[in-house]
């Protein structure tokens, strides 16, 4: 669906039925689902900018509008990319378009383990955890509910990190949508693969960089968590928009550890 929403050719027909659907009534959501990509784009061109050259893209979906190696290797040739999923359709089409990158892997994970993820073959191929390294997990959180604790969750990716690595996190809200858009927008996704989708408000997004330093999301701004238009960009008052604002973002860098 998220790559529907981006006129992307990874997706199927019940996929296209179910964003037609969210559409008719929330067409925001495919600007929504832009500035998201966006975000992603600018935080890895601006985390391969300081010297970041692994990634590990959680929930990759691989959509097919620029991914994530594509962005990084603009900066640095040789930047290395594992990308996971938890869908087998989207691992077999993974394999399919990178059989022919090096330096990347797309392997089937689950985001509730993170042990299994950092002792799979591939990311110890590919990821060096002793060196810092750009973790993204854009446009993921809000599958996962509150029970499972999805900040537990991420503070285990964090910690299994090497200081001076950076976390790129997007997740929905509902902070700035009128109730009768985000009740369609679940109801369709009730009846999807994925059931569960929870858009959580600023405080809950800003537990996930609990023990983080979080960046100014653009210059001058304070460092504290924005909109995903917002990130990165050159003009604050012309970035924003009614899609930009269904998602928070932010980009913070793990320290070093303290004495």
């Amino acid at each position: 669906m998220y790559d529907r929403y981006l006129g992307g050719t990874a997706n199927f027909q019940a996929d296209r039925d179910a964003v037609n659907r969210i559409l008719a009534l929330v067409p925001e959501i495919r600007d929504a689902a832009w500035a998201n990509r966006g975000f992603l784009q600018r935080a890895v061109r601006w985390m391969a900018e300081r010297g970041i050259r692994q990634f590990i893209d959680l929930g990759a979906g691989l959509p097919t509008q620029r991914c994530t190696h594509e962005v990084a290797r603009a900066i640095v040739p040789d930047a290395r990319v594992l990308y996971t999923d938890s869908d087998p359709g989207v691992i077999a089409y993974g394999h399919e378009i990178l059989a022919s990158v090096p330096g990347t892997a797309v392997i089937q994970a689950d985001f509730h383990r993170p042990v299994e993820l950092f002792s799979h073959p591939e990311l110890k191929r590919l990821i060096n955890v002793d060196e810092p390294a750009g973790l993204l997990i854009v446009a993921l959180t809000q599958f996962i509910p509150d029970a499972d604790d999805p900040w537990r969750l991420v503070e285990q990716y964090v910690r299994a990190l090497a200081p001076g690595s950076y976390l790129a996190l997007s997740a929905p809200t509902a902070d700035h949508t009128v109730t009768r858009k985000i009740d369609r927008i679940l109801d369709v996704y009730a009846t999807s693969t994925i059931p569960v989708n929870t858009p959580r408000s600023k405080a809950e997004i800003g537990r996930f960089f609990a023990g983080l330093e979080i960046v100014p999301p653009y210059p001058g701004a304070e460092p504290e968590l924005t909109s995903v238009g917002l990130w990165d960009c050159e003009d604050p008052e012309a970035a924003e928009s009614d899609g930009s604002r269904m998602f928070y973002a932010a980009v913070a860098r793990k320290p070093e550890p303290g004495p």
